[in-house]
């Protein structure tokens, strides 16, 4: 990975405004938070566990502490070299934000969660690197759904598919946070984690694949073809609220009125998680009717309305000009509506 110390400027500029506000340092210790501050470094070795480094945000200039046994990869292959200059390092028995708080550190700093809100907001609007590396991501995962997918069979389990797609997405650099398969038995389940039940006549795909710290976020639906406008309308309602400047709560609100006018139950809302903006996180945050979040130019989204048998999912970016839809592959069948080509069905050995 190529880090961009210009993109950098402006996140240190981003967190000294919220750090005078607070007059205090700022601890980021969470994933998303660091890899975004560090410019897309890989903050994990486990895929469930905490992150092996956590930065104080000081006027005085940035500094990392990091787990020493990773200290050496991490200055090698991920950090900038003026941030490898300002690593601290720590013994592995000691949780990096452990010691990043503890007193001896310096003056007491400012935790994620007393100025979540704000965090987000400091990284809602991509940059033009991050956004170069969302575009690459972004394809290269539509990519890899087209090639999975290509020989799909309805014999084919759901264990054997997610075993595919994960392998594919490994081979480009690319972390397999989420996949999920639902044969046509199990199409019901909205978190479909995979089984040995056969796809069967029509199957969906969700993946949440992570590189360079941001996500993509999409599902695909292959065999039986079945009427997708009405999904798409829904979608359409989110897509129509997200705006600049607007609400996250209103576009939740706006979002799930589309149900009813397009022919579903006025409550399928209620039935599943409607997605949100995505990025470092894969809803950051999860859209509700209590977030608040100002959206911003820039900003990258991955709505998923749902109903039984459909869902529709794609991670975009709201740019000033509208909406570019990065998980895309011109191969994967696919109708217009409403200006945005949006993916359908994909027919066994198509």
């Amino acid at each position: 990975m190529t880090a961009s110390s210009a993109d950098r400027q402006h996140k240190r500029e981003r967190l000294a405004r919220l750090r005078d506000a607070q007059g205090a340092p700022l601890l980021l210790a969470s994933h998303e938070a660091v890899s975004w501050y560090l410019d897309g470094v890989r903050t994990h070795v486990s895929l469930a566990g905490p992150p092996v480094l956590a930065v104080r945000v000081e006027p005085e200039g940035d500094r990392l502490f990091v787990a020493d046994n990773e200290a050496d990869r991490l200055i090698a292959e991920e950090l900038l070299p003026e941030d490898a200059e300002r690593v601290v390092r720590v013994p592995w028995w000691i949780p990096p934000a452990v010691a990043a708080a503890d007193a001896t550190a310096g003056e007491s700093a400012i935790g994620e969660a007393e100025v979540a809100a704000e965090l987000r907001a400091a990284r809602a609007s991509l940059l033009p690197a991050e956004i170069a590396r969302y575009r690459a991501l972004g394809h290269e995962t539509a990519d890899v759904l087209t090639d999975a997918l290509a020989d799909a069979a309805p014999i084919d389990t759901e264990q054997n598919t997610a075993s595919v797609v994960a392998g594919a997405l490994v081979a480009r650099g690319i972390d397999p946070l989420v996949v999920l398969v639902a044969g046509a038995e199990r199409v019901g389940h909205r978190h479909p984690l995979p089984t040995d039940a056969a796809l069967g006549e029509r199957a969906m795909v969700v993946v949440c694949g992570r590189r360079h710290g941001l996500i993509a976020n999409a599902t695909r639906w292959v065999g039986a073809a079945v009427d997708e406008t009405p999904i798409l309308e829904v979608e359409r309602a989110f897509l129509d609220a997200s705006v600049p400047g607007a609400r996250l709560d209103e576009v939740f609100a706006a979002g799930n009125a589309g149900y009813a006018r397009a022919g579903f139950d006025a409550e399928e809302w209620t039935r599943h998680h409607q997605g949100g903006p995505t990025g470092y996180a894969g809803r950051d945050p999860r859209a509700t009717a209590s977030t608040g979040d100002v959206l911003a130019e820039n900003q990258a989204f991955a709505w998923n309305p749902t109903a039984p048998g459909v869902k529709v999912e794609d991670t975009m970016l709201r740019t000033g000009e509208g909406w570019e839809v990065l998980t895309v592959d011109p191969r994967w069948p696919s109708v217009e509506h409403a200006g945005l080509r949006r993916p359908v069905a994909r027919p066994y050995g198509s």
